[in-house]
C-alpha cells in the first residue's frame, strides 16, 4: 500500500456485518410483525401494506431468484461437464448422486411413517364441517412414464418452462458432446466460464437484496395465516415438524459425518444462508443459485461436481415433502379411522419416492402429490382440506430441509471423488459475502483497469 493510499483495505477496520445475519434479523422481524398485523386485522394494512407494497417487493425479490435458475444451470453445469473431462467420472458422480438421493428420500419418508406411528396425529378428530376445495387429483405416473420424460422432445421449450431434468440431460448431452470435439471446443468452452463468472456475480447482487426480500415474504405469510390454524391440526404439525428436524439434524448429519468424516456443525453454519432463502421462498428451484454458491465458495466443493448434483437434486430429492406425505397420510388414516397394514405403508413409501423424482421444486406441488399417493392407498383426497390452511408454513420448513440434503449428497459426492477444498471448507469466513462486497468489487475492477491503462 502506498503511502497516498489510505483506503482500508476488506480485513481492516470494523468488521461488517454478514449477509447471513442481516437476512435472519430480517426474518425475525418478519414473523414479529406479520404476527401483529394479523392480530390488528386491519383492512388497510393487509391490502394495501402488506398484500400491496410488501406482496410486491417479495414477489420481484422470488421472480429475480427464479430468473438466475435456468441460464445458471445451463453454464454451470455446461463448465462442470467440460471441467470433468472425463465421461467415466460424470457417469461416477451422476451414479452416486442419484443414488444418495432416491436412499435419502426413502429413508425420509419411512422415518416419517415410524414417528407419525408412534404419536399418533389425527386419532379423535372430529370431521364435521370440513370441506374440500383448492386441490385436484393427480394420477399417479408409471415409472417408465416418469424416465421417459427427462428427455426433451424441444429443447427450447424445456428452457422456457423451467423442465429442469430436460434441461439437464440436454446439457449433460451438448457437454458430452463438447467433449469429445476436443481442442476445436475451446473458444466456445472459454465463452461458458464467462457465463457462468456472469451469472455467480449476478447473484451476489441479487442476494444483496435479500434482507428486504425476506422480510417482505415473511411478513405476508404470518399477516395471512396467523398462528390460530396450527391449533385444529395440532398434532400433525408438531409431528410433521419434529419428523422434518430429525432428518435434519440427526439422520443428515449421521450420513455427513460417516461418509465424509466433515464437521456437521462447520456444515450447518454455511448453508444457513441457503436454508434461510428456501425457508422464505418455500422453493427449492428459486434456492438453486444460493445453493450452489454456498457449496462452491463456502465449503469449497468444485463445480464440476456442485453444478450437477445441486440443480439434479432439487429437481429429484425433496426428503422434505416426502416427510410431509409420511405424516400426512398416517393422519388422514386416523382421522378417517382406515388401517392401511405394513403393504400400504411400503406403497407410501414408493409412491413418494417416485413423486419425488418428478416433482418440481416450487411451492406448494407438495400437496398435488399427495393426492396422487393418497389415491394410490385408497384414502379420501378431500381430507387435504385437514392441512390446507397450514401446508405453507410447513412447506417452507420442509423446503429448507430438501435444500440440506441437496448440499449434504453434494458434499458426499465432492469428498468421495476429491473435488472438495478441506481448508475452505474448515475455514469460517470463507465466501462469507457482506453488502459491502460488490462496492469492493467494483473498486479492484476500477484499480485492474487503471493498471491495464498505464501498460
Amino acid at each position: 500500500m502506498t503511502a497516498t493510499d489510505t483506503t482500508p483495505g476488506p480485513d481492516m477496520g470494523e468488521k461488517k456485518m454478514s449477509l447471513t445475519v442481516k437476512i435472519m434479523i430480517g426474518m425475525v422481524a418478519g414473523v414479529i410483525l406479520g404476527v401483529i398485523f394479523n392480530m390488528i386485522d386491519s383492512a388497510f394494512i393487509n391490502t394495501h401494506i402488506v398484500g400491496g407494497l410488501f406482496g410486491m417487493i417479495g414477489k420481484m425479490f422470488v421472480n429475480a431468484l427464479k430468473m438466475l435458475v435456468v441460464p445458471l444451470v445451463f453454464f454451470s453445469l455446461l463448465t462442470g461437464v467440460t471441467g470433468i473431462g472425463d465421461i467415466r467420472l460424470l457417469g461416477r458422480v451422476g451414479g452416486k448422486s442419484f443414488g444418495l438421493y432416491l436412499a435419502t428420500t426413502a429413508l425420509a419418508i419411512g422415518v416419517a411413517i415410524m414417528l407419525a406411528l408412534i404419536i399418533g396425529p389425527g386419532k379423535g378428530f372430529d370431521m364435521t364441517g370440513v370441506e374440500v376445495g383448492g386441490i385436484e387429483g393427480k394420477a399417479a405416473p408409471t415409472v417408465w412414464n416418469v424416465f421417459a420424460a427427462i428427455v426433451p422432445t424441444n429443447p427450447i421449450a424445456a428452457f422456457a418452462s423451467g423442465e429442469m431434468l430436460q434441461i439437464i440431460f440436454y446439457t449433460i448431452v451438448l457437454g458430452v458432446a463438447v467433449l469429445m470435439l476436443g481442442s476445436r471446443s475451446k473458444g466456445f468452452v472459454e465463452g461458458c466460464e464467462y457465463m457462468n463468472e456472469v451469472m455467480m456475480k449476478i447473484v451476489t447482487i441479487v442476494m444483496s437484496a435479500a434482507p428486504i426480500g425476506v422480510f417482505c415474504l415473511i411478513t405476508k405469510t404470518f399477516t395471512e395465516q396467523g398462528i390460530e390454524l396450527f391449533i385444529p391440526v395440532l398434532a400433525y404439525v408438531f409431528t410433521l415438524t419434529g419428523a422434518l428436524l430429525l432428518h435434519l439434524f440427526v439422520t443428515l448429519m449421521l450420513m455427513l459425518k460417516l461418509l465424509t468424516g466433515l464437521n456437521p456443525f462447520t456444515f450447518m453454519a454455511k448453508i444457513r444462508p441457503a436454508q434461510m432463502f428456501a425457508f422464505s421462498t418455500a422453493s427449492s428451484n428459486a434456492t438453486i443459485p444460493v445453493t450452489l454458491r454456498s457449496v462452491t465458495e463456502r465449503m469449497g466443493v468444485d463445480n464440476s461436481v456442485a453444478s450437477f448434483c445441486v440443480p439434479f437434486g432439487a429437481t429429484i430429492n425433496m426428503d422434505g415433502t416426502a416427510i410431509m406425505q409420511g405424516v400426512a397420510t398416517v393422519f388422514l388414516a386416523n382421522v378417517y379411522g382406515i388401517e392401511l397394514g405394513l403393504v400400504g405403508y411400503l406403497t407410501v413409501i414408493a409412491m413418494a419416492v417416485l413423486a419425488s423424482i418428478g416433482t418440481a421444486g416450487v411451492p406448494g406441488v407438495g400437496l398435488v402429490m399427495l393426492t396422487m399417493v393418497l389415491g394410490q392407498v385408497g384414502l379420501p383426497i378431500e381430507g387435504i382440506a385437514l392441512i390446507l390452511g397450514v401446508d405453507r408454513l410447513m412447506d417452507m420448513i420442509r423446503t429448507a430441509v430438501n435444500i440440506t440434503g441437496d448440499a449434504v449428497v453434494t458434499t458426499i459426492v465432492a469428498k468421495g471423488e476429491g473435488k472438495i477444498d478441506l481448508a475452505i471448507f474448515s475455514d469460517p469466513d470463507a465466501g462469507v459475502l457482506t453488502d459491502d462486497d460488490i462496492h469492493i468489487d467494483e473498486a479492484a475492477e476500477a484499480e485492474l483497469a487503471v493498471a491495464a491503462h498505464k501498460h
